[in-house]
């Protein structure tokens, strides 16, 4: 029992990840993945950005507001 579960259970698989005829067109669709990946990445750091220059100019309108003798 227990041999016949080792010898299953190290078989190689007799299903292949990725066919010979669709290897291409996974690359085509990983690329096309990863090009919107890449741009959803440059949206996220520009609305990042954003925020930031909006926190600090609320954190000076505060320290105005308040009189603060310091540099932030």
């Amino acid at each position: 029992m227990i041999d016949k579960f080792i010898n299953w259970f190290f078989s190689p698989t007799a299903k292949p990840i990725v066919g010979d005829l669709d290897f291409y067109s996974k690359l085509i669709e990983l690329e096309d993945r990863i090009e919107v990946l890449e741009s959803e990445n440059v949206g996220l750091t520009n609305e990042l950005y954003r925020m930031e220059n909006s926190l600090d100019a609320r954190i000076d309108i505060l320290v105005e507001r308040c009189r603060i003798n310091y540099d932030v």
